[in-house]
C-alpha cells in the first residue's frame, strides 16, 4: 500500500471516529438542560378564570370553590377561605413555563412523582367555562427545581414557581383558624362541666380575684389555674371546619365537656364533642358560630380531663418543708479541735 492510500485510509477512519463521537454526544447529552420554546404550561387559564381547585396527595383531598365571587370550602358548609392564599397559588400555576424540559418518557413519571398513581400533589383546575386541567406536582431536584406534568402529556418540566410541600390538602392551610374569641377582661364568670363535676368561678370585674363556689375549709383557689383556663378559652383555634349541620358522629348531643363564659352583656356556650380516634382531635361547637369544627387534641383534653384538684393550690406533702433545714451542730468538748 503506497503512502497516498495510507493517508486516504487514515482520513476515512478519522472521519468515522468523529461521527461516532458526535453520535455519542447527542445520545448522552443531559436532557435536564434541554430547552423548548417558552410558553405557559396551562394554556388559556388565568388565576381569574379558575372557579374550582381540588388539591390531593396520596391520603387526602381538599376542594376549594368560588361561590358568588368568594372562595369557600364547599364540603364544610361553604366555610370562608382566605382568598389571598388561593390567588397566590393560582398565580404561581399561571407562571409555570415549558422552557425547562426534563423528559418525554412515560417510564420516568413515577420516579419523578408525576404519575397518576404516584404523585406528590395533584391539582384539578376548573375554569368558569367548565374546562378542567390536571397538573401533577412532583419531586424536587433542588432549589427552584420542582417537576411538573400536565395530565395527558408525556413531557415533564422543571419550575421554580411551585413546591409540593407548600400546597397542603388540609383546610387549616387555607383559612383563618381563629374560631372563637372573647375579651378576657370582660369575662366575669366561667362554668366548666365534665365527667369530673361542675366547677364555677366568678369575679366582680377585671382585676378582681376569682372565687370558687365549691371551695371547702382549708382549701385555696389557684388563681393561675383559672387565669390559664380563661386565656385558652378566650382565643380558640380550630384544626378544620366540619360544616353547618350537626352530625350524630360529632357527639354533641351528650358533650364530653361544656363551658359557659359570662360577661355583663354576653353569654357564650362552648361544647366539646366526640374524640376522633385516628387524629385525636375533638368535635367542637361555639354558640357564637354557625359552624361545627374540630379542635386539637390538647385543647379538648384540657377541658374534658380537668378535675377539681386542678383548680386548687397544692399543699406541701406531709413531712416536707419549703424551708431549708438548719444543720445540726454538736458542740465540741473544751480543749478539742475538729
Amino acid at each position: 500500500m503506497n503512502t497516498i492510500q495510507t493517508n486516504r485510509l487514515q482520513q476515512i477512519l478519522a472521519g468515522a471516529l468523529i461521527v461516532q463521537i458526535l453520535l455519542a454526544v447527542w445520545a448522552f447529552w443531559p436532557r435536564q438542560t434541554a430547552t423548548a420554546a417558552s410558553g405557559p404550561l396551562l394554556t388559556n387559564v388565568t388565576a381569574a378564570d379558575v372557579s374550582k381547585l381540588v388539591i390531593s396527595d396520596v391520603d387526602r383531598t381538599l376542594t376549594l370553590a368560588k361561590e358568588d365571587g368568594e372562595w369557600v370550602l364547599p364540603e364544610a358548609g361553604n366555610y370562608p377561605v382566605t382568598a389571598e392564599n388561593v390567588t397566590s397559588l393560582l398565580e404561581n400555576i399561571e407562571k409555570v413555563q415549558t422552557n425547562r424540559l426534563v423528559t418525554q418518557t412515560d417510564s420516568s413519571h413515577k420516579r419523578l412523582q408525576v404519575a397518576p398513581d404516584d404523585f406528590n400533589r395533584r391539582l384539578e383546575i376548573t375554569t368558569s367555562a367548565g374546562e378542567t386541567q390536571t397538573l401533577y406536582v412532583g419531586s424536587s431536584s433542588g432549589a427552584s427545581a420542582t417537576h411538573v406534568r400536565l395530565d395527558g402529556q408525556p413531557e415533564v418540566y422543571l419550575t421554580g414557581d411551585l413546591n409540593a410541600f407548600e400546597i397542603n390538602p388540609q383546610a387549616g392551610s387555607w383559612i383563618d383558624t381563629l374560631y372563637f374569641t372573647v375579651p378576657q377582661t370582660a369575662t366575669t364568670k366561667i362554668t366548666l362541666e365534665n365527667e369530673s363535676g361542675r366547677f364555677e368561678f366568678s369575679r366582680a370585674g377585671d382585676g378582681q380575684p376569682w372565687t370558687f363556689s365549691d371551695l371547702a375549709d382549708g382549701e385555696t383557689l389557684s388563681e393561675n389555674a383559672v387565669t390559664s383556663l380563661l386565656s385558652q378559652l378566650s382565643s380558640l383555634r380550630m384544626v378544620e371546619p366540619l360544616g353547618q349541620t350537626e352530625e350524630a358522629s360529632y357527639g354533641l348531643a351528650d358533650p364530653l365537656a361544656t363551658v359557659i363564659l359570662e360577661s355583663e352583656s354576653q353569654t357564650y356556650t362552648l361544647q366539646v364533642g366526640a374524640k376522633d380516634e385516628e387524629s385525636g382531635n375533638y368535635s367542637f361547637k361555639a354558640s357564637s358560630s354557625p359552624y361545627y369544627v374540630q379542635v386539637a387534641q390538647f385543647t379538648g383534653d384540657n377541658l374534658v380531663n380537668k378535675t377539681r384538684a386542678d383548680f386548687l393550690e397544692q399543699l406541701p406533702a406531709e413531712g416536707s418543708s419549703d424551708q431549708e433545714e438548719t444543720p445540726l451542730v454538736i458542740p465540741l468538748e473544751p480543749g478539742t479541735t475538729e
